[in-house]
């Protein structure tokens, strides 16, 4: 990476109260996920949580789509995180087979809160 500064990861939401207190926000739907959002009301930084259920597959495939998500919060989406509020991302199994940059648009899309463009 040269030339470039490394970004990092906003901080994380590490316990289950910390996730289910995020499920009161609202709710964006996409293609690839499900993004919950919690305005906290304050001026901290951005949290971010990323969860994967049992449904969309084995452990290999759950554990692929949450380093997806993470990389493409880390490389692009991460800019687009209001402070003081709660994110959680709900991955879904579409995730495998996206490109990588239609996955970081979604995500920055979803990030800012607005809805994508429709064709046709």
């Amino acid at each position: 990476m040269a030339g470039r500064a490394r970004q990092r990861l906003p901080e994380r939401l590490r316990k289950r109260a910390e996730f289910l207190a995020v499920r009161r926000g609202t709710r964006r739907r996409g293609p690839f996920f499900l993004l919950e959002v919690l305005e906290r009301g304050d001026a901290n930084p951005p949290r971010l949580g990323i969860t994967v259920t049992k449904k969309v597959g084995n452990a290999v495939e759950r554990n692929r789509i949450r380093r997806r998500l993470r990389e493409a919060v880390r490389v692009h989406a991460a800019g687009d995180m209001a402070p003081g509020t709660d994110y959680v991302i709900v991955g879904r199994r579409e995730i495998l087979d996206a490109p990588f940059s239609a996955l970081k648009d979604e995500l920055s899309r979803r990030f800012r809160g607005k809805k994508p463009a429709r064709t046709g």
